[in-house]
């Protein structure tokens, strides 16, 4: 699994933006920036939708008032899934990032195999990212919702 003070792997990833699907990568989501980046198991999933996401979405100004230049939240399902339970969440101040293969996941040992529920997915965590490197992680037990939630984050910063 990254540690603090780790670089994230180079992979590519998607997101929605105006009505389009923009490819990005590691290098320039994350270069000269400070990045608040939360991951979910699941899009429209129970914890994700009613607590994980909302908090973020409330607390967003103040996160970036701490000095942050992008809040993401990532997951492993499509750009598209993405997008739509972004704009369900009324979540604008973020970026809803695809890692739809698991790459990014998988190289970091932050998947779990969740077998019929969806396969692959991503545990769930949050990371404060600075110019690439990992620099706080907050990893949850699984079933557990009480480290990466965004008044832990913000209170990080």
């Amino acid at each position: 699994m990254i540690k603090v003070n780790e670089a994230l792997p180079n992979v590519d990833f998607q997101f929605r933006k105006d009505g389009s699907t923009v490819t990005t990568n590691t290098a320039e989501l994350f270069a000269n920036k400070k990045v608040v980046l939360f991951a979910v198991p699941g899009a429209f999933t129970p914890t994700c939708s009613e607590a994980h996401v909302p908090g973020y979405v409330a607390l967003a100004d103040k996160i970036k008032a701490k000095g942050v230049d992008t809040i993401i939240c990532i997951s492993v399902n499509d750009a598209f899934v993405m997008d739509a339970w972004g704009k369900s969440q009324n979540a604008d101040e973020l970026i809803m990032l695809a890692d739809g293969g698991a790459d990014f996941h998988n190289q970091t040992g932050l998947s779990k195999d969740t077998g019929l529920f969806g396969g692959t997915r991503a545990l769930r965590y949050s990371m404060l990212v600075e110019n690439g490197v990992v620099t706080q992680l907050n990893v949850e037990a699984p079933q557990e919702f009480k480290l990466s939630d965004a008044e832990t984050m913000l209170s990080q910063l």
